[in-house]
């Protein structure tokens, strides 16, 4: 686990830096939602990942809690890279088919994406083009 004191190098190697696959990004509110519901969900799915032993040292997925997606209505708010799969309303229990269907399956789940803005796959920056 990361500790303070640990260089950046470290920490990023006990969370699987570089074999990452897909990560998992939290909103806990508090404008989408209830900070309590938000912190419910986001207990959920760290203890959850863990369980499954799909976050750690040997990748593949990562997680990430914020306080704000700035999309402030119907929350929990979660997104998902590198799809760019953006979920509403993510319960504990919504939170779990995201995580046996997305996260693991490679599958979105359709019922609850509001927007997709995939990350630009195989095109060095200099060569995506801005607005």
């Amino acid at each position: 686990m990361g500790k303070r004191n640990q260089p950046p190098s470290e920490s990023a190697a006990a969370f699987g830096v570089g074999q990452l696959t897909r990560h998992l990004f939290v909103c806990i509110g508090p404008d989408c939602v209830d900070p309590d519901d938000g912190e419910e969900t986001w207990e959920y799915v760290k203890k959850r990942m863990k369980e499954l032993n799909i976050a750690g040292k040997d990748g593949p997925f990562y997680r990430t809690k914020c306080r704000c997606l700035r999309i402030c209505a119907s929350g929990p708010i979660a997104v998902v890279y590198p799809e760019g799969a953006w979920y509403q309303d993510v319960t504990p229990e919504n939170a779990e088919r995201i995580i046996q269907q997305h996260l693991i399956g490679g599958r979105i789940v359709e019922d609850l994406c509001f927007a997709r803005n995939p990350l630009p796959q195989g095109k060095p920056a200099d060569q995506v083009r801005y607005r």
